[in-house]
């Protein structure tokens, strides 16, 4: 190995497999009117897979930048942070380029603008340049395209929260948390609409969210120590997962009288854009019970026969995040409009609906892994005779026939296949 090569870090089985997990969820769940949602995370809880996107995407990012600050120099890591800001900021247009190229082409055979309307776009068709303009510089941010621009702005906060690490890592965990405390007084956000009169603002809050992000990032950096194994640990997470079940789950909200005014009286624990504080709490009780349920190191994870090849597709999945999300966004609305052309949506085309695009999704992870593995930068391996034929016999003649060591270490293996036919 060169000593310009670095070793890298091992990937870590749970991170690739939740995340993996969670592309699926998003896409089901971005699948309009369709009834498989009533079975994700966030049919059980106020929790989703949205936190759990966010949080993995902490952890990555403590594993692909977090070791550049710290090994390297902060100039690099800031560098290579700005640089995935580029990629996922491209991502983000091209990904609206499409949709709404798709969803023109969806009106035009629907006869109206169903489907614009439908996905909050419908401002990019009534009032382009202004609009167009909003989008390019973030302005204008439909709450379908919203999880890329949060990311963005997430990531941008790195290198204030890697250059707070020097001073201590309480100084990183009193700005994380005072910015997400500002948020829930609506004190920091950001404006969603270029239009007057209109203040929506970013459907995901990213000085909200950002806490979840960082709270994976310092897992990874060892600012934060795993939690010990305890079965008093797992009777609390199961209690405060319950509580989800009861205050922010079709279980709860037409079973019980009293759901609906709690919800009322105390909206800030739920709020899914700045990031309640029930929220954050119940998505970290599942994350607990997922970890002890994995086992150390996920090793409950490293299967064999069926369910390890199962495992082994679904962290694929996970390790191609940024394209398979991309690629669920779009086929999720292409999904539903293919819906829209049943009679019924029954359980037969709901289940073709569903299960195609997961499959579709897979092979995007495998294919997109492929490109990343760059085939076309192997050696080609070129058998040893072909290239000592040419060299060896006129050399040898032109010293009178008289061969040099090294002539005669090229020779050998001629000599010793022609002995063997």
């Amino acid at each position: 190995m060169s000593t310009h090569q670095r070793a890298r870090r091992p990937r870590d089985l749970r991170l690739d497999f939740f995340r993996g997990l969670a592309m699926f969820i998003i896409f089901i769940a971005h699948v309009p009117h369709n009834p498989w949602k009533a079975w994700i995370p966030a049919a059980f809880g106020p929790s989703d897979a949205t936190e759990l996107f966010v949080f993995c995407s902490g952890m990555a990012s403590a594993m692909a930048f977090g070791s550049l600050f710290r090994d390297r120099s902060f100039f690099l890591g800031t560098a290579r942070t700005a640089y995935r800001v580029w990629q996922v900021y491209w991502a983000h247009v091209c990904l609206f380029a499409v949709m709404v190229t798709m969803i023109a082409i969806f009106d035009q055979m629907h006869g109206d603008d169903f489907y614009s309307t439908r996905l909050y776009t419908r401002p990019i068709f009534d009032d382009t340049a202004r609009h167009l303009i909003g989008f390019m510089t973030l302005q204008y941010v439909p709450n379908y395209f919203d999880i890329l621009p949060m990311y963005m702005v997430i990531l941008m906060m790195m290198p204030v929260v890697m250059a707070l690490s020097r001073i201590s890592r309480w100084a990183v965990f009193a700005f994380i948390g005072g910015v997400w405390f500002l948020t829930q007084f609506d004190i920091l956000q950001l404006g969603a609409e270029v239009r007057e009169g209109n203040d929506r603002e970013w459907f995901f809050n990213p000085f909200g969210w950002q806490i979840i992000f960082f709270l994976g990032f310092s897992f990874v950096m060892g600012w934060i120590k795993p939690p010990p194994r305890s079965w008093w640990l797992v009777l609390a997470a199961a209690v405060i997962v319950g509580l989800g079940v009861l205050t922010a789950s079709r279980y709860g909200w037409g079973n019980f009288d009293w759901v609906i005014p709690f919800r009322r009286a105390n909206r800030w624990l739920f709020w899914k854009t700045d990031l309640g504080i029930f929220r954050i709490v119940h998505f970290l009780a599942v994350c607990y019970l997922a970890w002890f349920v994995v086992g150390e190191g996920g090793k409950r994870l490293a299967m064999s026969g069926i369910p390890g090849r199962i495992v082994d597709v679904i962290r694929k999945v996970g390790q191609q995040s940024l394209a398979v999300f991309v690629s669920g966004m779009v086929l999720s609305q292409f999904m539903g409009a293919a819906l829209d052309q049943t009679a019924e949506r029954g359980p037969v085309a709901l289940a073709w609906a569903n299960l195609t695009g997961c499959a579709i999704l897979i092979g995007i992870a495998y294919l997109v892994g492929w490109y990343k593995s760059e085939p076309w930068r192997r050696e080609v391996v070129v058998p040893a005779k072909r290239v000592a034929e040419p060299r060896a016999e006129p050399r040898s003649e032109a010293r009178g026939g008289e061969a040099t060591s090294a002539e005669v270490r090229t020779l050998e293996p001629r000599t010793k296949g022609r002995a063997a036919v």
